[in-house]
């Protein structure tokens, strides 16, 4: 899952983005409002992790973007305005969860978890291709009903050939998808990483195939009967 880490104060961003990262998550991390508002109009996320006392405003003026622009978003405001009052003020206005500094990791990884165990709205049921399955709302992915466990990469590569079955999918929006904002990416990353997830698959039987367009993008379809 992606996660939009909205954070003015670079140690902070990288602790929390380094945490993230070890828990599968992608995080794109930004220090402003106007910067998240970008981010925004360019990727989905599942999940914003929001200060308040950012350099061009408070962070809940973006609360009514974050859900307009995105339903369905998860929002965990943290924060050193720690009384009751703000709090209940952050809460008010469309937050999920309210969590002030200093915090400990492990706790905000498990109100993370809180936040994206809510229902909000129906579930999609899982995207079925061939023998493999892939739920969207809970990332759990399955070949003839047993887990497959892939790597948090593999998993957002994954997850948008899926969601776009027996179509092309250009290479520059897998890799935005797969890659966060700071990442270091080489120029034959992508092409490493889906002949990782073709060999994991087929040598699983999972009924399906990835085929590339050279130089364009790549294209996940049912496998031909034998």
């Amino acid at each position: 899952m992606r996660v939009l880490l909205i954070e003015d104060e670079p140690d902070m961003a990288r602790a929390l983005g380094a945490r993230l990262g070890r828990s599968g998550f992608i995080a794109d991390y930004v220090g402003a409002l106007e910067e998240a508002r970008a981010a925004l109009q360019c990727h989905r996320y599942g999940l914003a992790l929001l200060d308040r006392r950012l350099p061009d405003g408070d962070g809940l003026e973006l609360l009514p973007e974050l859900k307009r622009l995105q339903p369905g978003i998860r929002i965990l405001v943290l924060t050193a305005c720690e009384t009751v009052s703000e709090r209940i003020c952050g809460l008010d206005a469309g937050a999920d969860d309210y969590l002030a500094k200093p915090f400990d990791l492990d706790e905000l990884m498990a109100r993370i978890r809180a936040c994206l165990r809510r229902p909000g709205g129906e579930a999609a049921p899982p995207v079925l291709l061939g023998a493999l399955s892939f739920d969207l709302a809970s990332q759990q992915v399955s070949i003839n009903g047993k887990p497959l466990v892939l790597h948090r990469r593999e998993l957002a590569l994954l997850e948008m050939l899926m969601r776009n079955a027996g179509r092309l999918v250009l290479r520059n929006q897998l890799q935005d998808e797969v890659y966060g904002f700071d990442d270091d990416v080489q120029d034959n990353a992508l092409n490493i990483l889906v002949s990782r997830l073709r060999k994991r698959l087929q040598d699983l039987g999972a009924g399906v195939e990835i085929h590339a367009a050279r130089g364009i993008g790549y294209m996940i379809a049912r496998a031909p009967e034998r």
